[in-house]
Protein backbone atom coordinates (compact mmCIF):
# COMPACT_ATOMS: atom_id res chain seq x y z
CA UNK A 1 0.00 0.00 0.00
CA UNK A 2 1.50 3.34 -1.21
CA UNK A 3 0.85 5.89 2.02
CA UNK A 4 2.10 9.73 2.17
CA UNK A 5 6.03 10.14 1.99
CA UNK A 6 7.29 9.41 5.35
CA UNK A 7 4.61 7.46 6.77
CA UNK A 8 5.90 4.26 7.42
CA UNK A 9 4.85 1.02 8.70
CA UNK A 10 4.70 0.61 12.86
CA UNK A 11 5.49 -2.90 13.41
CA UNK A 12 3.33 -5.25 15.20
CA UNK A 13 4.74 -8.13 17.55
CA UNK A 14 4.30 -11.27 16.33
CA UNK A 15 1.58 -13.39 17.66
CA UNK A 16 0.61 -11.13 20.05
CA UNK A 17 -3.13 -9.92 19.99
CA UNK A 18 -3.30 -6.31 18.20
CA UNK A 19 -4.77 -3.57 20.76
CA UNK A 20 -7.10 -1.37 19.23
CA UNK A 21 -9.62 1.83 20.08
CA UNK A 22 -12.61 2.76 17.94
CA UNK A 23 -13.32 6.69 17.96
CA UNK A 24 -16.79 6.90 17.16
CA UNK A 25 -17.68 3.20 18.42
CA UNK A 26 -21.31 3.38 17.40
CA UNK A 27 -21.35 4.75 14.10
CA UNK A 28 -21.79 2.73 10.88
CA UNK A 29 -18.06 2.29 10.33
CA UNK A 30 -17.32 1.45 14.10
CA UNK A 31 -20.34 -1.26 13.38
CA UNK A 32 -18.40 -2.45 10.33
CA UNK A 33 -15.18 -2.31 12.47
CA UNK A 34 -16.58 -4.53 15.32
CA UNK A 35 -18.01 -7.02 12.76
CA UNK A 36 -14.24 -7.42 11.65
CA UNK A 37 -13.34 -8.10 14.85
CA UNK A 38 -15.71 -10.04 16.80
CA UNK A 39 -15.12 -12.49 13.97
CA UNK A 40 -11.80 -13.09 15.09
CA UNK A 41 -11.51 -12.10 18.71
CA UNK A 42 -8.35 -13.46 19.57
CA UNK A 43 -6.52 -11.75 17.09
CA UNK A 44 -7.26 -8.38 18.74
CA UNK A 45 -7.44 -6.80 22.67
CA UNK A 46 -10.04 -3.60 22.02
CA UNK A 47 -8.88 -0.89 24.69
CA UNK A 48 -10.92 2.07 24.25
CA UNK A 49 -14.28 2.68 22.52
CA UNK A 50 -15.54 6.69 22.33
CA UNK A 51 -19.11 7.43 21.00
CA UNK A 52 -20.84 10.78 21.12
CA UNK A 53 -24.26 10.17 22.79
CA UNK A 54 -25.57 7.12 22.65
CA UNK A 55 -24.53 5.59 25.64
CA UNK A 56 -27.05 2.49 25.97
CA UNK A 57 -25.69 1.43 22.36
CA UNK A 58 -22.11 2.44 23.58
CA UNK A 59 -22.54 0.41 26.72
CA UNK A 60 -23.20 -2.55 24.60
CA UNK A 61 -20.72 -2.54 22.36
CA UNK A 62 -18.29 -2.21 25.31
CA UNK A 63 -19.32 -5.57 26.41
CA UNK A 64 -19.83 -7.59 23.04
CA UNK A 65 -15.70 -6.32 22.80
CA UNK A 66 -14.55 -6.79 26.20
CA UNK A 67 -13.15 -2.90 25.96
CA UNK A 68 -11.17 -1.26 28.74
CA UNK A 69 -12.55 1.36 28.52
CA UNK A 70 -15.97 2.92 27.06
CA UNK A 71 -16.23 6.87 26.80
CA UNK A 72 -19.34 9.20 26.00
CA UNK A 73 -17.78 12.13 25.05
CA UNK A 74 -21.45 13.88 25.89
CA UNK A 75 -21.18 14.22 29.73
CA UNK A 76 -24.90 14.26 30.36
CA UNK A 77 -24.69 10.30 29.45
CA UNK A 78 -22.21 9.50 32.27
CA UNK A 79 -24.80 7.93 34.31
CA UNK A 80 -26.56 5.89 31.90
CA UNK A 81 -22.98 4.12 30.82
CA UNK A 82 -21.69 3.51 34.04
CA UNK A 83 -24.49 2.19 35.20
CA UNK A 84 -25.59 0.07 31.39
CA UNK A 85 -21.76 -1.56 32.13
CA UNK A 86 -22.33 -1.90 36.18
CA UNK A 87 -20.47 -5.68 36.87
CA UNK A 88 -18.87 -5.53 33.53
CA UNK A 89 -14.99 -4.58 34.69
CA UNK A 90 -14.97 -2.34 32.13
CA UNK A 91 -14.02 1.64 32.66
CA UNK A 92 -17.28 4.52 32.18
CA UNK A 93 -16.18 7.84 31.38
CA UNK A 94 -17.45 10.75 29.89
CA UNK A 95 -16.44 14.10 28.60
CA UNK A 96 -13.89 15.43 25.74
CA UNK A 97 -10.90 15.39 28.03
CA UNK A 98 -11.47 11.13 28.76
CA UNK A 99 -11.82 11.31 24.87
CA UNK A 100 -8.22 12.49 24.29
CA UNK A 101 -7.08 10.36 26.80
CA UNK A 102 -8.76 7.32 25.97
CA UNK A 103 -7.96 8.51 21.94
CA UNK A 104 -4.26 8.80 23.35
CA UNK A 105 -3.53 5.40 25.00
CA UNK A 106 -1.01 3.50 23.56
CA UNK A 107 -2.77 1.28 21.24
CA UNK A 108 -1.22 -0.82 17.71
CA UNK A 109 -4.30 0.66 15.75
CA UNK A 110 -7.04 3.28 16.27
CA UNK A 111 -10.06 3.72 14.00
CA UNK A 112 -11.03 7.37 14.00
CA UNK A 113 -14.46 7.31 12.52
CA UNK A 114 -16.32 10.00 14.70
CA UNK A 115 -17.71 12.37 12.38
CA UNK A 116 -17.22 16.10 11.94
CA UNK A 117 -14.43 18.30 13.12
CA UNK A 118 -15.65 16.80 16.49
CA UNK A 119 -13.59 13.94 15.44
CA UNK A 120 -10.81 16.05 14.94
CA UNK A 121 -8.96 16.52 18.07
CA UNK A 122 -9.45 12.97 19.32
CA UNK A 123 -7.72 11.75 15.74
CA UNK A 124 -4.88 14.16 16.75
CA UNK A 125 -4.62 12.91 20.01
CA UNK A 126 -4.01 9.01 18.60
CA UNK A 127 -1.98 10.41 15.68
CA UNK A 128 0.46 11.93 18.62
CA UNK A 129 0.89 8.41 20.05
CA UNK A 130 2.01 6.57 17.17
CA UNK A 131 0.59 3.35 16.02
CA UNK A 132 -1.42 3.33 13.04
CA UNK A 133 -4.89 5.64 12.34
CA UNK A 134 -6.94 4.26 10.08
CA UNK A 135 -8.86 7.53 8.92
CA UNK A 136 -12.31 7.49 8.13
CA UNK A 137 -12.58 11.06 9.24
CA UNK A 138 -12.75 13.75 6.39
CA UNK A 139 -12.53 16.19 8.71
CA UNK A 140 -8.98 15.85 9.34
CA UNK A 141 -7.62 16.81 6.08
CA UNK A 142 -9.93 18.50 4.37
CA UNK A 143 -10.00 21.14 7.50
CA UNK A 144 -6.21 20.90 8.48
CA UNK A 145 -4.23 17.92 5.99
CA UNK A 146 -1.01 19.92 5.65
CA UNK A 147 -0.98 20.58 9.63
CA UNK A 148 -2.50 16.77 10.73
CA UNK A 149 0.08 15.33 8.12
CA UNK A 150 2.54 17.33 9.40
CA UNK A 151 1.90 15.89 13.03
CA UNK A 152 1.89 12.10 11.44
CA UNK A 153 5.40 12.58 9.96
CA UNK A 154 6.69 14.03 13.02
CA UNK A 155 5.40 11.47 15.26
CA UNK A 156 6.19 8.29 12.53
CA UNK A 157 2.30 7.65 12.57
CA UNK A 158 1.18 5.49 9.88
CA UNK A 159 -2.41 7.09 7.99
CA UNK A 160 -4.33 4.39 6.28
CA UNK A 161 -7.20 5.54 3.97
CA UNK A 162 -10.40 3.97 5.01
CA UNK A 163 -12.80 5.84 2.56
CA UNK A 164 -13.46 3.18 0.13
CA UNK A 165 -12.00 5.32 -2.94
CA UNK A 166 -8.80 6.69 -0.79
CA UNK A 167 -8.20 2.94 0.10
CA UNK A 168 -8.78 1.80 -3.43
CA UNK A 169 -6.77 4.16 -5.07
CA UNK A 170 -3.91 3.42 -2.70
CA UNK A 171 -4.16 -0.31 -3.53
CA UNK A 172 -4.51 0.78 -6.98
CA UNK A 173 -1.29 2.71 -6.96
CA UNK A 174 0.62 -0.20 -5.67
CA UNK A 175 4.44 0.27 -6.00
CA UNK A 176 4.24 2.67 -8.35
CA UNK A 177 5.25 5.96 -7.94
CA UNK A 178 3.10 9.14 -7.86
CA UNK A 179 5.64 11.21 -10.02
CA UNK A 180 4.24 9.20 -12.76
CA UNK A 181 0.53 9.54 -11.95
CA UNK A 182 -1.29 11.24 -14.97
CA UNK A 183 -4.53 11.47 -13.11
CA UNK A 184 -6.26 9.97 -9.95
CA UNK A 185 -10.08 9.43 -10.53
CA UNK A 186 -12.56 8.88 -7.16
CA UNK A 187 -16.04 7.69 -8.42
CA UNK A 188 -19.52 8.23 -7.33
CA UNK A 189 -22.87 6.51 -7.10
CA UNK A 190 -24.54 9.62 -8.52
CA UNK A 191 -26.82 9.39 -5.31
CA UNK A 192 -30.62 9.46 -5.00
CA UNK A 193 -30.84 12.40 -7.64
CA UNK A 194 -28.63 11.33 -10.19
CA UNK A 195 -30.95 11.48 -12.80
CA UNK A 196 -33.74 14.33 -11.38
CA UNK A 197 -33.87 17.53 -13.03
CA UNK A 198 -32.82 20.73 -11.41
CA UNK A 199 -36.58 21.47 -10.62
CA UNK A 200 -37.03 18.40 -9.02
CA UNK A 201 -34.14 18.81 -6.91
CA UNK A 202 -35.30 22.37 -5.20
CA UNK A 203 -38.56 20.30 -4.04
CA UNK A 204 -36.51 17.49 -2.31
CA UNK A 205 -37.31 16.54 0.90
CA UNK A 206 -34.87 15.51 3.71
CA UNK A 207 -36.74 11.92 3.60
CA UNK A 208 -35.66 11.69 0.22
CA UNK A 209 -32.35 12.66 0.49
CA UNK A 210 -31.47 10.48 2.93
CA UNK A 211 -32.34 7.55 0.75
CA UNK A 212 -29.44 6.58 -0.79
CA UNK A 213 -29.39 3.76 -3.45
CA UNK A 214 -25.84 2.24 -2.59
CA UNK A 215 -24.71 2.39 0.96
CA UNK A 216 -25.73 2.15 4.40
CA UNK A 217 -24.31 5.65 6.44
CA UNK A 218 -24.71 8.65 8.81
CA UNK A 219 -27.34 11.13 8.23
CA UNK A 220 -24.42 14.04 7.29
CA UNK A 221 -22.64 12.05 5.04
CA UNK A 222 -25.92 10.78 3.18
CA UNK A 223 -26.72 14.57 2.47
CA UNK A 224 -23.18 15.06 1.25
CA UNK A 225 -23.20 12.47 -1.31
CA UNK A 226 -27.01 13.45 -2.20
CA UNK A 227 -25.62 16.91 -3.64
CA UNK A 228 -21.97 14.89 -4.33
CA UNK A 229 -20.19 17.63 -1.75
CA UNK A 230 -18.68 13.86 -0.28
CA UNK A 231 -16.80 13.67 -4.10
CA UNK A 232 -15.82 17.58 -3.26
CA UNK A 233 -14.48 16.51 -0.52
CA UNK A 234 -13.00 13.22 -0.95
CA UNK A 235 -10.89 15.53 -3.80
CA UNK A 236 -9.49 17.42 -1.03
CA UNK A 237 -8.45 14.41 1.21
CA UNK A 238 -7.17 12.72 -2.01
CA UNK A 239 -4.59 15.57 -2.66
CA UNK A 240 -3.45 15.09 0.86
CA UNK A 241 -2.98 11.70 0.99
CA UNK A 242 -1.07 11.17 -2.15
CA UNK A 243 0.33 14.38 -3.18
CA UNK A 244 -1.19 15.06 -6.11
CA UNK A 245 -2.49 18.83 -7.32
CA UNK A 246 -6.21 19.18 -8.29
CA UNK A 247 -5.22 19.50 -11.92
CA UNK A 248 -4.38 15.79 -11.98
CA UNK A 249 -7.60 14.67 -9.57
CA UNK A 250 -11.06 14.13 -11.04
CA UNK A 251 -14.63 12.55 -10.76
CA UNK A 252 -16.75 10.24 -12.58
CA UNK A 253 -20.16 9.14 -11.63
CA UNK A 254 -20.22 4.82 -11.57
CA UNK A 255 -23.54 3.99 -10.52
CA UNK A 256 -22.97 0.39 -9.61
CA UNK A 257 -20.61 0.74 -7.17
CA UNK A 258 -17.87 -1.02 -8.12
CA UNK A 259 -14.72 0.65 -9.48
CA UNK A 260 -14.20 2.46 -6.15
CA UNK A 261 -10.95 4.32 -7.50
CA UNK A 262 -8.66 4.58 -10.80
CA UNK A 263 -5.46 5.24 -11.70
CA UNK A 264 -4.06 6.38 -14.75
CA UNK A 265 -0.20 6.24 -15.58
CA UNK A 266 2.10 8.10 -17.92
CA UNK A 267 2.38 4.91 -20.27
CA UNK A 268 -1.39 5.22 -20.67
CA UNK A 269 -2.01 2.52 -18.85
CA UNK A 270 -5.07 2.77 -15.97
CA UNK A 271 -5.27 0.58 -12.64
CA UNK A 272 -8.01 0.31 -10.80
CA UNK A 273 -9.53 -0.43 -7.19
CA UNK A 274 -12.82 -3.30 -7.51
CA UNK A 275 -14.95 -4.12 -4.40
CA UNK A 276 -18.10 -4.99 -3.13
CA UNK A 277 -20.30 -1.97 -2.04
CA UNK A 278 -19.38 -2.89 1.79
CA UNK A 279 -17.36 -1.17 3.87
CA UNK A 280 -15.75 -3.81 5.35
CA UNK A 281 -13.87 -4.29 2.69
CA UNK A 282 -11.52 -1.04 3.16
CA UNK A 283 -12.12 -1.36 6.58
CA UNK A 284 -10.37 -4.91 7.16
CA UNK A 285 -7.73 -4.04 4.18
CA UNK A 286 -6.41 -1.08 7.41
CA UNK A 287 -7.02 -3.34 9.97
CA UNK A 288 -4.69 -6.11 8.93
CA UNK A 289 -2.32 -3.74 7.30
CA UNK A 290 0.47 -4.52 5.50
CA UNK A 291 -1.11 -8.68 5.43
CA UNK A 292 -4.82 -9.82 4.49
CA UNK A 293 -7.08 -11.30 6.68
CA UNK A 294 -10.41 -13.21 6.06
CA UNK A 295 -13.77 -12.29 6.03
CA UNK A 296 -17.32 -13.44 5.00
CA UNK A 297 -17.91 -10.28 2.11
CA UNK A 298 -19.30 -11.74 -0.88
CA UNK A 299 -16.73 -11.05 -3.52
CA UNK A 300 -17.76 -9.29 -6.75
CA UNK A 301 -19.60 -11.43 -9.39
CA UNK A 302 -18.44 -9.56 -12.61
CA UNK A 303 -20.46 -12.08 -14.82
CA UNK A 304 -23.65 -11.34 -12.70
CA UNK A 305 -23.08 -7.27 -12.43
CA UNK A 306 -22.49 -7.77 -16.52
CA UNK A 307 -22.13 -4.10 -17.30
CA UNK A 308 -20.12 -0.75 -15.52
CA UNK A 309 -21.07 2.22 -16.57
CA UNK A 310 -19.30 5.47 -16.06
CA UNK A 311 -20.72 9.14 -17.13
CA UNK A 312 -19.10 12.47 -16.04
CA UNK A 313 -20.06 14.79 -13.77
CA UNK A 314 -23.08 17.39 -14.10
CA UNK A 315 -21.95 20.59 -12.78
CA UNK A 316 -25.03 22.60 -13.19
CA UNK A 317 -27.06 20.42 -11.23
CA UNK A 318 -24.01 19.28 -8.79
CA UNK A 319 -21.97 22.10 -8.17
CA UNK A 320 -20.56 21.44 -5.15
CA UNK A 321 -17.75 18.98 -6.82
CA UNK A 322 -16.81 22.66 -8.93
CA UNK A 323 -16.87 24.47 -5.37
CA UNK A 324 -14.78 22.07 -3.95
CA UNK A 325 -12.14 21.65 -6.48
CA UNK A 326 -11.88 25.46 -6.56
CA UNK A 327 -11.53 25.76 -3.07
CA UNK A 328 -8.71 23.07 -3.56
CA UNK A 329 -7.19 25.41 -6.18
CA UNK A 330 -6.85 28.40 -4.14
CA UNK A 331 -5.54 25.99 -1.02
CA UNK A 332 -4.55 27.78 2.64
CA UNK A 333 -7.78 28.16 4.28
CA UNK A 334 -10.76 27.49 1.58
CA UNK A 335 -11.35 23.90 2.02
CA UNK A 336 -11.66 24.51 5.76
CA UNK A 337 -14.03 27.26 4.69
CA UNK A 338 -15.93 25.04 2.56
CA UNK A 339 -16.36 22.06 4.95
CA UNK A 340 -17.56 24.15 7.81
CA UNK A 341 -20.42 26.08 5.84
CA UNK A 342 -21.28 22.53 4.53
CA UNK A 343 -21.63 21.83 8.09
CA UNK A 344 -23.98 23.82 8.30
CA UNK A 345 -26.01 24.36 5.79
CA UNK A 346 -26.55 20.25 5.80
CA UNK A 347 -28.02 20.69 9.57
CA UNK A 348 -30.00 23.55 8.18
CA UNK A 349 -31.86 21.48 5.82
CA UNK A 350 -32.23 18.08 8.00
CA UNK A 351 -33.79 20.88 10.60
CA UNK A 352 -35.88 21.96 7.53
CA UNK A 353 -34.51 25.61 7.55
CA UNK A 354 -33.11 25.39 4.43
CA UNK A 355 -34.18 23.80 1.12
CA UNK A 356 -31.56 21.24 -1.04
CA UNK A 357 -30.25 23.47 -3.30
CA UNK A 358 -30.20 25.90 -0.55
CA UNK A 359 -26.83 23.97 0.76
CA UNK A 360 -24.80 24.69 -2.20
CA UNK A 361 -25.73 28.51 -2.46
CA UNK A 362 -24.75 29.06 1.38
CA UNK A 363 -21.51 27.07 1.12
CA UNK A 364 -20.25 28.95 -2.03
CA UNK A 365 -21.20 32.40 -0.38
CA UNK A 366 -19.46 31.87 2.76
CA UNK A 367 -16.21 30.72 0.51
CA UNK A 368 -16.83 34.12 -1.77
CA UNK A 369 -17.08 36.20 1.86
CA UNK A 370 -13.90 34.25 3.62
CA UNK A 371 -12.02 35.24 0.54
CA UNK A 372 -13.49 39.06 0.46
CA UNK A 373 -12.67 39.60 4.36
CA UNK A 374 -9.64 37.83 4.23
CA UNK A 375 -10.56 34.48 6.19
CA UNK A 376 -9.59 32.14 3.98
CA UNK A 377 -5.71 31.78 5.67
CA UNK A 378 -3.91 28.99 5.63
CA UNK A 379 -4.13 27.40 9.20
CA UNK A 380 -1.16 26.54 10.46
CA UNK A 381 -2.17 23.86 13.39
CA UNK A 382 -5.18 21.73 14.35
CA UNK A 383 -6.31 24.56 16.59
CA UNK A 384 -6.07 27.11 14.20
CA UNK A 385 -8.17 25.43 11.39
CA UNK A 386 -10.89 24.80 14.52
CA UNK A 387 -10.54 28.17 15.01
CA UNK A 388 -11.40 29.35 11.57
CA UNK A 389 -14.15 26.27 11.20
CA UNK A 390 -15.99 27.93 14.39
CA UNK A 391 -15.38 31.58 12.76
CA UNK A 392 -17.22 30.65 9.68
CA UNK A 393 -19.94 28.38 11.41
CA UNK A 394 -21.11 32.03 13.42
CA UNK A 395 -21.00 33.66 10.14
CA UNK A 396 -22.66 31.05 7.94
CA UNK A 397 -25.68 30.54 10.60
CA UNK A 398 -26.33 33.99 10.70
CA UNK A 399 -26.64 33.96 6.60
CA UNK A 400 -29.67 31.34 6.93
CA UNK A 401 -32.22 33.44 6.83
CA UNK A 402 -31.42 35.15 4.30
CA UNK A 403 -30.14 32.41 1.78
CA UNK A 404 -33.56 30.70 2.74
CA UNK A 405 -35.50 33.57 2.02
CA UNK A 406 -33.38 34.08 -1.59
CA UNK A 407 -34.59 30.20 -2.57
CA UNK A 408 -38.52 31.02 -2.62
Amino acid sequence: MVMPAGLAHVPHAANAPRSVSILGATGSIGASTADLLQADPQSYRVEALVAGRDAQALARRARELGARIAVICDPEGYDTLRDALAGSGIEAAAGEAAALEAAARPVDWTMAAISGTAGLRPALAALRRGGALALANKECLVCAGKAFLGEAARTGAEVLPVDSEHNAVAQALGPGRVDDVTRITLTASGGPFRQASKAEMERVTPEQALKHPTWSMGRKITIDSATLMNKGLELIEAHHLFGVDAARLDVLIHPQSVVHGLVSWRDGAVTAGLAPADMRVPIAHCLAWPARIDTDIRPLDLARIGTLSFEEVDHVRFPAVTLAQDALRQSGGAPTVLNAANEVAVAAFLAGELPFLGIVRLVAGMLEEAVRQGLAREPASVEEALELDAEVRRAARSHLPAVALRAH
